[in-house]
């Protein structure tokens, strides 16, 4: 198979859910909307789009109509008679809603996103003329609190690679399956930890990706653009190590072929396995943090700025479009800055001048 394979079948999935969300639980309306929207967005977007506008016209169906209209049922002329009043009852809504029997939560940060989808479909087809009115413009956005970003400290990195490596505090159950899959998870963490590549990126990564001679790998970021990402030689001996211990596997199984990581199954590990793998580990060095995979990102990013002092390298490596997505999350003032500042300011005289 082609390394690009995994992308593409991948982006034929979303825009396949895509299709079945818009002829199945959407107004037909916005079938017009996702076409006028596809020259300027990914089916990933688009796909995000479609879930947040199947909870809007969900909560319309049973908040607004009263099951008196189906989503379907549902017109452009209704959008019209959307009042602020409404859309800020939805946004209430959101914090805690049953859908398809279970219960969903939103946090305010999920809440914004949710607005902006419905504010972004109220627009287009104002601008379009097919709607007199748009009141979701005057819908404030929900306040965004600041997160604290969460990241291993540096002798947390060391443990976690080495609880991979060796299992200690595994259960007997997580034992079991540790001789096989320790080297495999070892080069999981330390790609992480080595480059702060994405969770999507490393799912992504074929065999033929990697590059010995100048320890490099092409990765293909957000959007399709591809970059080539440098390792040092401790992450490239844990891949080495990986590969050598593939290599003999059995290969008649394999469903994807090319694929960098593979589950016990000989598939190309999917991005819920590498959650779960994240956790398992983290959990037992660091319990009270929520480490995830974007978390092992942050590490990586916070310790090459640090070592750095250069947004913009950072920015470059980590693939962020903005630098000041990079600023935000990496040059703060942290706990260590506001230590190193003390004593700077001389409120008295040395001892020789006094």
């Amino acid at each position: 198979m082609k390394k690009t394979d995994y992308y593409v079948q991948r982006n034929n999935k979303n825009i396949e859910t895509v299709e079945r969300l818009l002829n199945e639980d959407l107004p037909p309306f916005c079938y017009d909307y996702f076409v006028a929207i596809e020259s300027q967005t990914s089916a990933l977007t688009r796909l995000n789009y479609a879930h947040d506008l199947k909870i809007f016209f969900y909560y319309m169906q049973e908040r607004v109509y009263r099951g008196r209209k189906t989503v379907r049922e549902i017109s452009l002329s209704d959008l019209e008679v959307v009042t602020n009043t409404d859309i800020e009852y939805y946004l209430g809504f959101l914090t805690h809603y049953k859908y398809a029997g279970r219960d969903h939560f939103c946090n305010e940060r999920a809440k914004a996103r949710k607005l902006s989808s419905v504010r972004a479909m109220f627009k287009h087809f104002f601008n379009k003329g097919l709607i007199s009115v748009d009141n979701s413009a005057k819908v404030p956005t929900p306040k965004l609190h600041e997160k604290p970003i969460i990241r291993l400290e540096q002798n947390e990195v060391f443990d976690i690679i080495g609880t991979a490596e060796s299992g200690d505090g595994l259960t007997p159950h997580q034992r079991a399956y540790h001789e096989k899959n320790k080297v495999r998870d070892t080069a999981i963490l330390m790609l992480f930890l080595g480059t702060g590549i994405r969770i999507s990126e490393l799912v992504g990564l074929n065999d033929d990706d990697l590059n010995f001679d100048n320890n490099s790998f092409i990765v293909t970021r957000k959007g399709g653009s591809k970059s080539i990402l440098y390792f040092d030689k401790d992450v490239a001996g844990a891949l080495m190590r990986y590969i050598d211990q593939k290599e003999e596997r059995k290969k008649q199984d394999l469903e994807d072929g090319g694929a960098l990581f593979l589950s016990a199954q000989n598939r190309r590990l999917t991005v819920r396995a590498v959650e779960n793998l994240v956790k398992k580990y983290a959990r037992i060095v660091s319990p009270l943090k929520k480490i995830s995979p974007h978390k092992l990102r942050s590490t990586y990013g916070t310790q090459l700025y640090k070592a750095t002092g250069d947004i913009y390298i950072v920015a470059d490596i980590l693939g962020h479009k903005d630098v000041n997505t990079t600023r935000k999350h990496y040059a703060a003032i942290s706990d260590d800055n506001r230590r190193a500042v003390v004593g700077k300011v001389k409120l008295t005289r040395p001892d020789d001048e006094r």
